[in-house]
């Protein structure tokens, strides 16, 4: 699941980015309205947790605008802004739920889960396969030739990554950024190790042969002979 959060705060924002990742999602973190306003018009999000008080457009703007652009995207809006009045108007611009600062992120997560299984993708899509693999991302199953593999929540963040971009060779820095939150380090192998592990799992067993290694450059999903 790709979830985008638009949110000013540097602090919230990289802890809410940091703890969903670790949950298992794909995250997108914009810093301010205009940045959140143009990910959410231009890329396909399961969910947007969206500010209110923001820089350049506030987060009644963004939801407005992705509203009248006829994007369904489960929207949470999370905020201090904590009157009836407040949480009214948010709903009545069509957001799903609402949220006030300080929260509890257990609770914050159990919104996000609830979202999601009550809302779908923009394209209504929540299953992403390639040949015989497919990942499920609503029940978290991921199955290949009829056959249920267990990943961990790394590994079904990873294999989510690299679906998304079948065909597209995505280099380690973006790897690590998305999936571990860090900077890419050269120095370290961690992300040839997940790949190796997800290997094991998704490809040693089974024909064809769907990640793929372009030396220099990074990974690639798809089915095609190396």
């Amino acid at each position: 699941m790709k979830l985008l959060i638009v949110e000013d705060e540097s602090k919230i924002g990289d802890y809410l980015r940091q703890g969903l990742i670790e949950a298992g999602f794909v995250v997108d973190l914009a810093r301010n309205g205009l940045d959140g306003h143009h990910l959410a018009m231009t890329e396909d999000y399961n969910l947007l947790i969206l500010d209110i008080m923001l820089p350049d457009i506030d987060g009644w703007q963004i939801l407005k605008s992705i509203r009248e652009a006829g994007r369904n995207v489960p929207v949470l809006f999370l905020t201090a802004r904590d009157t009836v009045d407040d949480r009214v108007k948010g709903l009545e611009l069509g957001a799903d739920d609402y949220l006030v600062k300080p929260f509890a992120f257990s609770e914050l997560l159990a919104r996000v889960r609830t979202l999601l299984r009550r809302g779908v993708a923009p394209t209504n899509n929540t299953t992403l396969t390639v040949a015989d693999l497919e990942l499920d991302l609503m029940s978290r199953r991921v199955v290949r030739a009829g056959q249920r593999i267990q990943l961990t929540a790394k590994e079904f963040a990873l294999l989510e990554l690299l679906l998304r971009h079948r065909g597209e060779v995505l280099p380690r820095s973006l790897i690590a950024s998305q999936v571990w939150d860090m900077n890419f380090d050269s120095d370290t192998n961690v992300i040839d190790v997940a790949i190796r592990r997800l290997r094991a799992k998704v490809d040693d067993d089974f024909e064809p042969k769907l990640i793929h290694t372009l030396r220099g450059m990074g990974y690639m999903l798809d089915q095609q002979e190396e």
